[in-house]
């Protein structure tokens, strides 16, 4: 007879109240199923495996410390990792470009082994075509670039990034609909004048 796991949501709620075991299976499982899409997620922002490594880490930290608080009726895991990626990068961002706490953050870095920088590196290649789409994204606006960045790079369904983006699934399809005709016309474009220029 094979046992059934319970939902993430019921595992994050035990585990709030002390049922320690089945939480921390539940979120190695969440774990397992999702580190990969959000390495590569931060492998399309930056072409430095430090900071890729460094950026999947303090999503998976701030999902264990918050995932008693996961509540599956608002979406799935796996939107909810994302959007904790987000809000990850997201600070990220902002404190580089304000370079606050720059020295905190060098001196925190930890030195990474030889082959967790060529597989990160490997992960960086393989993620390159993926930031040329993300570049090719800046002339969208901000919510449609982002939709198209979940739905399209990392593999999340239109209504999981609906519920990443706190819009509707219907306003979601529509707006990724539209994104998706603008990107093609712009590449469509792009090509043509590269095949001028090669003329």
């Amino acid at each position: 007879m094979t046992k059934t796991a319970p939902a993430i949501g019921q595992a994050g709620r035990t585990g709030a109240r002390g049922a320690g075991d089945g939480a921390a299976a539940e979120f190695e499982r969440l774990y397992r199923a999702n580190v990969e899409a959000v390495t590569a997620y931060f492998a399309r922002r930056s072409a430095d495996p430090h900071v890729v490594a460094d950026l999947t880490a303090d999503t998976f930290v701030t999902a264990i410390t918050s995932f008693g608080s996961f509540d599956p009726g608002r979406g799935t895991a796996r939107a909810w990792v994302f959007g904790i990626a987000r809000h990850v990068y997201a600070a990220h961002c902002e404190a580089y470009g304000q370079q606050q706490d720059r020295l905190q953050r060098l001196a925190g870095r930890r030195d990474l082994e030889p082959d967790q920088v060529e597989e990160l590196l490997d992960r960086i290649d393989a993620e390159r075509a993926g930031r040329d789409l993300v570049s090719g994204l800046g002339m969208l606006p901000d919510q449609d670039r982002a939709l198209v960045e979940l739905v399209d790079l990392a593999g999340l369904r239109p209504k999981e990034a609906a519920a990443v983006l706190g819009v509707t699934p219907g306003a979601a399809r529509m707006r990724l609909m539209r994104a998706r005709a603008q990107l093609r016309k712009h590449a469509i474009t792009t090509n043509q004048s590269r095949g001028d220029e090669n003329d």
